[in-house]
């Protein structure tokens, strides 16, 4: 009796062992279902968002399902965190923070800076975007050297529009007055890129340091003038564009976005959408598109993600912690 009660037992955990891979292999197979969300931080019209609406772009192609972007930004990325930690971890619901989002102030709010894996599940790098400076015509400079000249020339006299205090587009320009020992007066916006870049174009600001979608369309009607792009060597897609670095050696700014997904979701969907995504970024169409605008993709495994996370924390914390207010 007892022999097949024992029997009996192995066989149930058996069972359910076997019943759990199936229901996991089933849940890959049939993911997604309906339409996915993606929630992001960003404001809309800003860098981090124009990235994410293409990621959703791709990936809903590619699934034949809608997937759409949710924008929740302020408080340094803290409303969007709570909402995707909160979020039933069933795959239908991502998150994509910003780089801003991992080496946010310790003050700032209780679940800010990220931190991975502890908060969430790694999946996959989204895009980069190499951070501009960028000029109203009117100030008279056509290069970063010509810039910090006349800052220095001139103390107090140089305004820079601040879209997001503690993101990059914030950190760029501390880095770049401590390590040319200049003062920027900071200008800050909390209605987003949008309100920043009109007073730049409308000469009340003097500069603004932004990725090249948040100011693409300024640009482009010659309100204001790019003058050095953070990247340590000449992008092809903007061969007249002086990199930073070519002035202040090693100097490099650039923005991130990775896609993560809430603690609990089942590993089989994870990994279908972190080869999805690897898929995406990977393909050619999809990086000359991305490079249109400015940002930069390539694939990442979920551990590469974690390396790469720690690293980006390592380098721009310090920054942050170092910087005071102007």
């Amino acid at each position: 009796m007892n022999a097949v009660r024992i029997w009996s037992a192995a066989a149930a955990a058996i069972w359910l062992g076997m019943s759990a891979i199936s229901g996991a292999a089933h849940a890959q197979a049939g993911y997604p279902a309906k339409a996915v969300t993606i929630i992001a931080d960003a404001a809309p019209g800003s860098t981090p968002d124009v990235d994410a609406r293409f990621i959703a772009e791709g990936l809903g192609k590619m699934w034949g399902r809608q997937v759409v972007v949710v924008e929740h930004p302020g408080a340094f990325g803290s409303i969007a965190a709570r909402a995707a930690a909160e979020a039933a971890p069933d795959g239908y619901t991502l998150y994509m923070p910003a780089l801003a989002t991992f080496v946010a102030p310790k003050t700032a709010a209780a679940n800010v800076p990220l931190q991975l894996p502890r908060d969430f599940i790694p999946i996959g790098f989204t895009a980069e975007n190499p951070m501009f400076v960028a000029v109203n015509p009117s100030l008279g400079v056509s290069t970063l050297s010509e810039l910090i000249a006349l800052a220095k020339s001139k103390p107090g006299s140089i305004s820079i529009a601040v879209s997001g205090a503690g993101r990059l587009t914030d950190l760029t320009g501390r880095l770049l007055q401590q390590r040319e020992n200049v003062n920027f007066v900071r200008v800050p916006y909390n209605s987003g890129t949008a309100a920043a870049v009109s007073d730049v174009a409308g000469g009340r600001v003097s500069m603004i340091i932004e990725g090249y979608s948040g100011i693409v369309g300024a640009v482009k009607g010659k309100q204001i003038k790019l003058i050095a792009v953070a990247s340590l060597k000449r992008l092809p897609e903007f061969p007249d564009i002086q990199p930073i670095a070519d002035t202040i050696p090693g100097f490099s700014a650039t923005g991130w976005q990775v896609l993560v997904a809430p603690k609990g979701t089942p590993q089989p969907i994870v990994s279908k959408v972190s080869a999805d995504l690897s898929k995406l970024v990977s393909d050619p169409e999809f990086q000359k598109r991305l490079a249109t605008v400015g940002s930069y993709s390539h694939a990442m495994t979920p551990e590469q993600v974690l390396a790469f996370v720690k690293q980006q924390q390592d380098t721009w914390l310090p920054v942050l912690e170092n910087s005071k207010e102007q």
